[in-house]
């Protein structure tokens, strides 16, 4: 006859000799690797994020064909170019991560991981880092391209560069959590998107400089969500400008990413919307 032991085994504690804890990097790349995996097996999501920007910029050239940018310092093929950089936010980004937010609700995934160690910003911020980490290198990849292919002027000012490309991820990404609050299914996600998309596209300096509208128009788009991110990357880039204008950018990109991450907090959903 077989006997069992009575002795208690005690489960090691957190942080005692010998035992590995969990910190936030194990939780982040966990969560990153399995969305990346998601994301790569979602053929319609990867060839919107990679290759729709691209033909984006194609047709923003074409649409400055017709436009005076003379007083704006710029070509149009320069100005095709931070375009791209855009569409790669808007869509990698924003579009991309909207659905996935909503997706992984609406299959009780995001329930799932908050009965485990990570903490909510963790699972948020894992969920988004494919994404993020996805449209940084087609980024950097079209400015290099722009420099050694196209005759693009090389970046005048990288850190402002850098610094406008971040937080426009940081912005982008905290925009679709709170998108996705909003949205019920995958599906819908390509509508409730386009109020962001259209008035980006439209204002924001993505096709058409700010220095090329009317003057009341401009200071209207000045405001805009991602007006101050368009105008870091592409003072960053292209040069041109500097002082108050700068800081005003960074400011207003600064602004909407912390009123962003707010509406997070106060409404993103966890639970599915039946």
């Amino acid at each position: 006859m077989s006997t069992v032991s009575s002795k208690k085994t005690e489960s090691p504690r957190r942080g005692e000799t010998g035992v590995r804890t969990t910190t936030t990097g194990d939780h982040l790349k966990s969560l990153g690797r399995a969305e990346f995996s998601l994301l790569v097996r979602n053929r319609t999501a990867l060839f919107t994020a990679l290759f729709v920007p691209l033909g984006m910029i194609v047709a923003i050239r074409q649409s400055l064909g017709g436009i005076d940018l003379a007083e704006t310092g710029i070509s149009a093929l320069e100005a095709a170019m931070t375009g791209g950089i855009g569409m790669v936010l808007i869509m990698a980004v924003y579009g991309g991560l909207t659905s996935a937010y909503t997706a992984r609700r609406e299959e009780l995934v995001l329930k799932r991981l908050r009965t485990m160690e990570a903490s909510d910003r963790e699972i948020l911020i894992g969920t988004a880092l494919p994404a993020t980490g996805l449209a940084f290198i087609q980024s950097a990849v079209m400015i290099a391209a722009g420099v050694a292919f196209l005759d693009v002027r090389a970046p005048q000012q990288p850190v402002v560069l850098v610094g406008g490309l971040l937080i426009g991820l940081l912005l982008l990404s905290a925009l679709a959590a709170v998108t996705s609050a909003f949205t019920r299914t995958v599906e819908s996600a390509q509508i409730s998107i386009m109020p962001l998309f259209m008035i980006s596209v439209i204002g924001s300096g993505l096709f058409v400089p700010l220095e090329a509208l009317p003057e009341r128009m401009a200071s209207f788009c000045e405001l805009l969500p991602v007006t101050g991110v368009m105008t870091l990357i592409r003072a960053g880039w292209l040069g041109g400008t500097e002082g108050p204008d700068l800081l005003g950018a960074a400011l207003s990109a600064l602004v909407w990413t912390i009123l962003s991450v707010f509406a997070v907090q106060r409404w993103f959903r966890w639970e599915p919307r039946r």
